[in-house]
């Protein structure tokens, strides 16, 4: 041995983008490259930054092996350094060159402490280093997964298992559930949390409660995405519904819910839900004329998918499917994560319904980020959500267990702050 550790550099080239921005893969496929070459693996910690790109470090005894990922390049730096003669960084590279589907690589190899240049003290270890293997012996790999919502300037990150729960691609989207430990079961959409176990009542309760109960009489709803089927389970609490239908354009997202979420999806069963796996624009463009008590629309962001739902064509048709005194109710974005096309939807819906109808409600969303969320309201005539019967709305939430609604909740959502007063009057 003429140095104390081998430290190869890599750059993978040309590899698969939607591995380098999959961060379970990642790190199995690092901690699988570090036993192969015969390591011993103490921990492993990776994050996945949305939407794109992936760093983790696999902490070895023998030292460790690090990365990060440029999925938009094809694109991954990876530090490959292992000491004593036990262990071949070059198996855990070409175990990574296969996982990453790389169609071309650089690598750099350098001894680290040159024995030549060293002098070695007389310091007994031998002690320390049996304690240390007893401790190893009674150890298991702690492996430190997490997935990371952000933009430009601020993120929101969970830890999760880093088990495949599920995990399938459309031509639409990317669909996946993690575990994750702080709030459970988390179903993501391209990266992005859509809902979790722990905290999905915030969202299902306060997009359907105050619409329902402030209209009183909703007979014929409609419901746009909503895959994970929380919002039709909402919705179907209320008797005097005689039909959802529900259109999600991804089956995957439906799937992944009855499989590995059936609190939320629960209502999935209902005789009275009409589900279609279509294009919502394309169902709304065609659905007949004032047909709807209601309208939710449990859309993703602004993006894939969900952009064609933010624009005036397809909200001048839901208007036009609407009864005189229905009720549209929209994802509206956060006034503090997305501020710009949370105004946006806002100044829409005034130029569509006229600023008399159109209606902001916040609520508190742990796992999206800033924590605050919004739900524009539109209506049609005179009916105002933040008119309703406050005894019949505490008995119903009483009567089905609300975690999230109450009457007082629904009078103070509508109550806005002073910053989210003046972005949406343009000051």
């Amino acid at each position: 041995m003429s140095a104390l550790g081998t430290h190869i550099l890599v750059e993978f080239l040309g590899c698969q983008p939607e591995i380098m921005n999959d961060e379970m893969v990642i790190e199995e496929g690092m901690n699988t490259a570090a036993t192969n070459a015969g390591a011993t693996v103490i921990n492993s910690s990776f994050h996945h930054f949305s939407p794109y790109g992936v760093s983790g470090v696999v902490v070895i005894q023998e030292s460790h092996l690090a990365i990060h990922t440029w999925p938009e390049y094809q694109y991954a730096a990876v530090d490959l350094f292992t000491c004593g003669d036990g262990v071949d960084p070059w198996i855990s590279f070409d175990h990574l060159k296969k996982v990453f589907g790389a169609k071309n690589y650089s690598a750099l190899e350098m001894k680290r402490g040159s024995l030549n240049l060293l002098k070695r003290v007389d310091f007994d270890l031998k002690i320390m280093r049996e304690e240390s293997r007893e401790q190893l012996k009674n150890e298991t790999h702690k492996r430190n997964v997490w997935l990371t919502d952000k933009d430009e300037n601020q993120a929101f990150s969970l830890r999760h298992t880093g088990e495949k729960i599920y995990d399938k691609r459309s031509e639409f989207q990317h669909t996946k559930i993690v575990n994750s430990y702080a709030y459970g079961k988390t179903l993501l959409i391209d990266n992005m949390v859509m809902t979790t176990e722990r905290d999905e009542f915030h969202y299902h309760e306060m997009i359907s409660h105050p619409a329902m109960l402030s209209h009183g009489h909703v007979k014929k709803a409609l419901v746009i995405g909503g895959g994970d089927g929380g919002t039709v389970r909402e919705l179907l609490r209320h008797d005097e519904v005689e039909e959802v239908i529900m259109i999600e354009i991804d089956p995957n997202v439906v799937e992944a819910s009855r499989l590995y979420l059936p609190n939320i999806s629960s209502a999935f069963k209902d005789p009275r839900l009409d589900m279609r796996i279509m294009d919502g624009i394309k169902y709304v463009a065609e659905a007949q004329d004032n047909y709807f008590d209601a309208i939710f629309v449990d859309s993703t962001d602004p993006v894939g998918p969900g952009e064609g739902l933010f624009n005036t064509a397809f909200y001048n048709n839901c208007k036009r499917i609407l009864k005189d005194d229905g009720i549209l109710v929209v994802q509206g974005e956060s006034p503090q994560f997305h501020r710009e096309t949370f105004v946006e939807i806002n100044h829409l819906f005034k130029s569509i319904f006229g600023k008399e109808h159109v209606y902001t409600l916040l609520f508190s969303a742990p796992t999206y980020p800033s924590g605050i969320w919004a739900f524009q309201i539109a209506t049609m005539n005179d009916l105002d959500p933040r008119v309703f019967d406050v005894e019949n709305a505490t008995k119903f939430a009483q009567k089905h267990k609300l975690k999230y609604y109450n009457s007082g909740i629904h009078q103070a959502a509508f109550k806005l702050p002073t910053y989210v007063m003046d972005l949406l009057d343009g000051k």
